[in-house]
């Protein structure tokens, strides 16, 4: 259980804070071949005749590797100096994810019935997939950390979608080495908001959707810099604070974070904002506290749900500014019918909605009449 628990945790501060072969960047310049992503640095699709050129080159933090695969439809012929990467068979018919955020760019693309297996279930919180476990049509499948390889075996889906926290993937091996299809998905390591949504462009791919979710991603696109136009009218820069305590360390989001720039996107001012890093800090509270005492708004206190939880857990949280005036904001409170926190699966998918959220919290006066996706404030 605190295995699973540190593992969360991570996730946590990644969405707030964010058999395959190396591939060599030689490989598919010479074929003259255009890439269709804008803003995710750690993926490439290029679409050639009846065919898909996939990089990854971010799957986890310092990833050393960029891993290439090669979407083939049917009778398409590959060129030969990509024939030595992974091939995968497109449209996929069956899939098997392992992140809440992935199934967002399933459902969206309407594809979310393909999905034949997934770890750990009660995570997941779309209502239409949850209604797919209901049917018992969605095989459980262990954890993240240590897949059930023989119900994977048996199940033979067309694709594997994996990530890592880091280079070891001991189940992923040995189901590559057992035959099947495992691609690597590296959206959580992505920095910025448009960057991490940019990745429906990945299933896309696979489900021969890529006009879908093109459609998709330009309509997020449009909504989130519509917002952005809004915030910039305004010249006022509340403060602000995040994260919160855990095992006696204080974990918030780096500079250069994705939850940094959502709140500098939102028109306010993170008091971190100048750490260099894109992931998370990790400071005493003494540090926090000197610094942050007066800020406006605190936002994403871990998983707590009320200022009373927070007070009992560390009486030295009613310190804060924030706290005394009820300027903390939290999406603990918005789960799925199992417990999985709807923001973690759809906020890396909809950074669109998150940015409108933090700008009802900070600007309010500019969206007078929204209701929050994912924020509410803490009572």
């Amino acid at each position: 259980m605190k295995t699973t628990r540190i593992y969360l945790f991570l996730i946590a501060l990644s969405l707030f804070l964010g058999a395959c072969q190396p591939s060599k960047k030689s490989e598919t310049t010479a074929l003259n071949l255009s890439n269709s992503i804008k803003y995710a640095q750690g993926l490439s699709i290029q679409k050639g005749k009846g065919y898909s050129v996939v990089k990854i080159s971010n799957p986890w933090p310092n990833a050393k590797e960029t891993f290439t695969y090669i979407l083939k439809e049917k009778n398409a012929i590959i060129p030969e100096s990509l024939r030595k990467f992974t091939q995968i068979q497109v449209p996929v018919q069956t899939i098997v994810v392992t992140s809440t955020t992935h199934i967002p760019s399933l459902e969206m693309l309407g594809v979310e019935k393909t999905l034949a297996g997934f770890p750990q279930l009660d995570y997941i919180s779309s209502t239409k997939v949850r209604a797919l476990i209901d049917a018992h049509k969605i095989k459980e499948l262990g954890t993240n950390q240590n897949l059930n390889t023989e119900a994977l075996l048996d199940l033979q889906p067309d694709l594997i979608v994996g990530y890592g926290i880091d280079g070891v993937h001991p189940s992923l091996d040995i189901l590559q080495k057992s035959g099947l299809k495992v691609m690597f998905n590296g959206d959580w390591n992505e920095t910025t908001p448009l960057g991490k949504a940019e990745w429906i462009k990945f299933f896309g791919a696979l489900y021969g959707k890529e006009k879908l979710a093109e459609q998709i991603f330009s309509t997020i696109e449009k909504s989130y810099l519509e917002t952005l136009k809004k915030v910039q009218k305004t010249k006022i820069r509340p403060t602000v604070l995040a994260g919160a305590l855990y095992e006696n360390q204080w974990y918030l989001p780096h500079g250069n974070s994705w939850g940094s720039l959502f709140i500098k996107d939102a028109g306010a001012h993170y008091l971190w904002a100048d750490s260099k890093g894109t992931g998370s800090l990790s400071l005493s509270f003494e540090t926090v506290l000197e610094k942050a005492v007066h800020a406006d708004f605190w936002i994403g206190p871990s998983q707590y749900t009320s200022l009373a939880e927070m007070q009992k857990d560390q009486p030295h949280y009613a310190e804060f500014k924030a706290f005394k005036n009820k300027q903390v904001y939290s999406y603990s409170n918005k789960k799925g019918a199992t417990g999985g926190l709807i923001f973690y699966e759809w906020a890396p998918n909809r950074p669109d909605w998150v940015l409108q959220d933090m700008v009802k919290i900070f600007h309010p006066e500019l969206m007078p009449n929204y209701e929050f996706h994912f924020f509410e404030q803490l009572k």
